[in-house]
């Protein structure tokens, strides 16, 4: 994974809402290309304050979804998605990756609605600290979701619409339990690259190696460790599992080319793997036996859970890859690249991809299945997530198109809401998408 302070500034400064010309740029500064008097600016402001919300049935209604005004603006939306998709730079470790795939890229029906539109919550503010890694939104059931914003790490509940913040990493944070090889000490001004939450555990990977472990329903932080002291540290990618054994563990992936396999019931380091490059993301097949890594290499690879040892390699991607994600049934799974595509293979037979599927703008950052394996959603940089009718081979999405930084997404476990966490100064938000049920077999009962 790219790490030098020239991608920083990519990531913090032009990338919010696209590189789009300067007087276009709505993006916390001008809303359109009108003369921004005093006048104007605090029509933006009362708006900004006014304008909070969106639900369901004010989009019904034909309210925007994330509360623009394009009425006010000079600009259409959709000149305005015209000019995001010409303009949009997607980032790319190997030069025209993107323009590449596209020959293999399987052409997918449209109109699927398999989620629909909620509510967008402006209160709750998602935000990003490194361009290429967007897992940082995970829910926990059909109400709750849990995100980074800024130093937070945040909870919100759409059943009350309360924000609570979780854990504060801008100052000083340190476990206030002692277990062997936690750090007490502990550390301060974390940069949170990562997170993952699942059941009651919540862990956040840091810039430096650092791993911030805490019980939801514990007061305080139980763990603390560094993965290395190497220059290059940062944590790319955590997952969270149950052992065969039923102890909790999770997983690390780091830049220092290592995959770590921490035990969280007796709070130690239990495996450690190294690979030839950085590794970006890593997933545990659904029987626990085989681990998918990507990295900075074209090639995945299917390794031993037990030994690290390649299975096969994945060979298909032609840039660098930051998403994977198995589906429940334990044979088919996913990963994302920045050529702009998510590929499916079938463990049974890796010579080559299932399917090859592609993003509008860019790479795609992160992915996810339902736990019943129905759909299977995957997000671009920015702008697009794709929803794929899995049972019917992915001939059919579902696309949710919107503008600002995806920070991530997430299902709920019971796979009734859909969260994405959109990243922009003016505009940043969570949404939720709810689950579209049949209830068509309810009228027969009448």
């Amino acid at each position: 994974m790219s790490y030098q302070e020239e991608d920083m500034d990519y990531a913090a400064g032009d990338y919010e809402m696209g590189e789009v010309d300067e007087n276009m740029y709505f993006a916390g500064r001008i809303m359109g290309d009108t003369e921004s008097d005093e006048e104007d600016e605090d029509d933006y402001d009362h708006l900004d304050n006014k304008i909070t919300d969106t639900s369901a049935a004010e989009a019904r209604r034909g309210k925007d979804i994330q509360g623009i005004p394009w009425e006010r603006l000079s600009i259409s939306r959709e000149k305005y998605r015209q000019t995001r998709l010409e303009q949009y730079k997607n980032y790319e470790n190997i030069p025209q990756s993107g323009e590449g795939s596209e020959k293999e890229c399987k052409p997918t029906r449209k109109g699927g609605v398999y989620y629909e539109f909620w509510q967008n919550t402006r209160s709750v503010r998602s935000t990003i600290l490194h361009f290429q890694l967007r897992n940082l939104v995970w829910s926990t059931s059909k109400h709750d979701v849990y995100l980074m914003s800024h130093y937070s790490i945040i909870h919100w509940s759409s059943l009350s619409s309360k924000k609570t913040e979780v854990l504060n990493v801008s100052g000083h944070v340190a476990p206030c339990e002692k277990h062997p090889g936690s750090l007490l000490e502990g550390f301060t001004q974390t940069q949170v690259s990562t997170l993952a939450v699942r059941d009651n555990l919540l862990i956040a990977g840091g810039f430096q190696g650092e791993l911030i472990c805490k019980y939801l329903d514990r007061p305080g932080i139980t763990f603390c460790t560094r993965t290395t002291y190497d220059d290059n540290a940062i944590t790319n990618a955590i997952e969270i599992y149950d052992s065969s054994s039923g102890a909790v563990h999770f997983m690390a992936s780091n830049n220092d080319c290592g995959v770590r396999d921490f035990d969280m019931e007796r709070f130690q380091l239990i495996k450690h793997f190294s690979y030839p490059w950085p590794v970006n993301h890593t997933s545990l097949s659904p029987d626990g036996k085989v681990v998918v890594i990507v990295g900075d290499n074209p090639d995945g690879m299917l390794v031993d859970s037990q030994t690290g040892k390649t299975v096969m390699h994945l060979r298909g991607h032609l840039d660098f890859s930051f998403a994977s994600a198995w589906h429940p049934n334990g044979h088919i799974f996913a990963t994302g690249n920045q050529d702009k595509t998510c590929r499916i293979w079938d463990a049974r037979n890796l010579s080559k991809p299932v399917s090859v599927l592609k993003g509008n703008l860019g790479a795609i950052r992160s992915i996810r299945f339902t736990s019943d394996g129905q759909f299977m959603a995957m997000a671009e940089p920015a702008d697009f997530v794709h929803v794929y009718d899995v049972k019917n081979g992915f001939e059919k999405e579902q696309e949710i198109d919107f503008f600002g930084e995806i920070s991530g997404l997430s299902f709920s476990p019971d796979t009734d809401s859909l969260f994405i966490g959109v990243w922009d100064r003016t505009y940043g938000s969570l949404f939720q998408y709810n689950r579209c049920r049949n209830y068509s077999y309810i009228d027969t009962l009448m």
